[in-house]
């Protein structure tokens, strides 16, 4: 899949602070997302699921990702959908991650 047709959402951050990623992970089907990033710039310090549908054969809900600023810049984090008899992703989300200085100047 070519991501350079694939729209990308802002995300603006500021440096050291966390910030959340959230979507949505139908696991009943086998769908997970994988994140794609530099580890140098952001790095991962939370991934939490949240059952949302219940009942005893759906396992759906939303996932969220917590990454961590580590350098000023902008980096693009990349998540594909994933379904564990499959080569190819089934779906994208691509973030455009801004990281700001804190401090005022």
């Amino acid at each position: 899949m070519d991501t350079s047709q694939i729209a990308t959402k802002p995300i603006k951050a500021s440096l050291s602070e966390t910030f959340l990623i959230h979507l949505w992970e139908d696991r009943t089907r086998g769908e997970q997302w994988v994140p794609t990033y530099d580890p140098k710039v952001l790095a991962l310090v939370g991934d939490d699921f949240l059952r949302t549908v219940s009942n005893n054969a759906v396992d759906s809900g939303r996932r969220s990702f917590e990454f961590q600023a580590l350098e000023l810049g902008t980096y693009r984090l990349e998540f594909s959908k994933r379904m564990a008899w499959k080569f190819t992703a089934e779906d994208r989300r691509v973030f455009e991650v801004t990281v700001r200085d804190p401090s005022p100047k």
